[in-house]
């Protein structure tokens, strides 16, 4: 499931990159949750948060079905 998850966050990069931000993937554990480091001007935008639930989350979860929840550490 790492390289799904991989492979879909590489579609969601350009939009991230384009306000100066980026994420890398940390860790997908086998109960379906996919830690990510928000990276750049991501890590300090007050909307993070919203990043990682409305669009990170809400697209893995849209293309891999085993993805349960998306969490930033």
């Amino acid at each position: 499931m790492k390289e799904q998850v991989e492979a879909a966050l590489d579609k969601i990069r350009p939009a991230l990159r384009a306000d100066g931000g980026d994420v890398q993937l940390i860790e997908v554990t086998d109960d379906g949750v996919v830690k990510v480091k928000l990276m750049g001007a991501c890590s300090s935008c007050p909307m993070s948060q919203m990043t990682l639930k409305m669009g990170i989350e809400r697209t893995l979860k849209q293309e891999i079905p085993g993805v349960k929840e998306v969490v930033a550490v």
